[in-house]
């Protein structure tokens, strides 16, 4: 399933543009303009994340964070432009996971939502399908098996795989994967990311695990769950 995020913000562009970031990054989204529909929400359904703005039309976000945590657990960045120090120590003493200040940029969001998302989240399972295709990948003993055959994975391309697993059915742009599986960010590096998919797509066989999202990045596709049909 898809991890589900809550915006609520009362600017309609930066709630817009917030919610088409997340879901091109392959998250579902409900989106509010105000606290009282968020309440509301909440009612029926708790979500994975809350991206939380505090100058509000009906209420101040602060104070709604702080007797939300009273009642339930849910990881929460504040999307504000309160920018003073006293500000963010507030937000973090009521319980915010992260706190981004206006303007900011979107990319950067998004590497922040993930983030929290790893660190709340259950550990990914390690075993995956697609179709008929099981691949084992397991942290401990540092192997991986396609259909029970291992697969001889450089270190690199280990690195590469874990972090798309890590960020299952989401969107892996080759900027982050440069960052957080080598340490570097230069544009002209891009092309060494493609180059260890290439060789990933092809020690994996003919199943469908990694999806190129063209412009962007890559996706893994492969599902905790195995479809059993009817």
């Amino acid at each position: 399933m898809k991890p589900l995020i809550y915006i609520v913000e009362d600017h309609v562009v930066i709630r817009d543009g917030v919610r088409q970031y997340l879901e091109l990054s392959g998250y579902e989204v409900r989106e509010f303009g105000d606290l009282a529909s968020t309440k509301k929400a909440l009612r029926t359904e708790t979500p994975d994340l809350l991206i939380q703005d505090v100058m509000l039309p009906d209420g101040d976000g602060f104070m709604f964070i702080k007797e939300l945590k009273e009642e339930k657990d849910i990881p929460v960045i504040f999307m504000t432009a309160r920018i003073e120090e006293s500000d963010r120590i507030l937000g973090f003493e009521l319980g915010a996971d992260d706190y981004v200040t206006k303007p900011f940029s979107p990319k950067e969001l998004m590497m922040r939502v993930q983030a929290v998302l790893r660190r709340t989240s259950t550990p990914p399972s390690d075993t995956y399908y697609i179709g008929d295709e099981v691949l084992t990948f397991d942290q401990g003993t540092h192997q991986a098996h396609i259909n029970g055959e291992l697969m001889n994975l450089t270190a690199a391309e280990w690195r590469v795989l874990e972090y798309l697993i890590e960020n299952l059915n989401q969107l892996c742009t080759r900027e982050d994967i440069l960052k957080y599986c080598f340490d570097y960010t230069y544009e002209s590096y891009e092309r060494v990311v493609d180059t260890h998919i290439k060789n990933i797509r092809a020690k994996l066989g003919g199943g469908d695990w990694i999806e190129t999202i063209r412009g962007y990045g890559y996706r893994f596709l492969g599902s905790p769950k195995k479809d059993v049909a009817e």
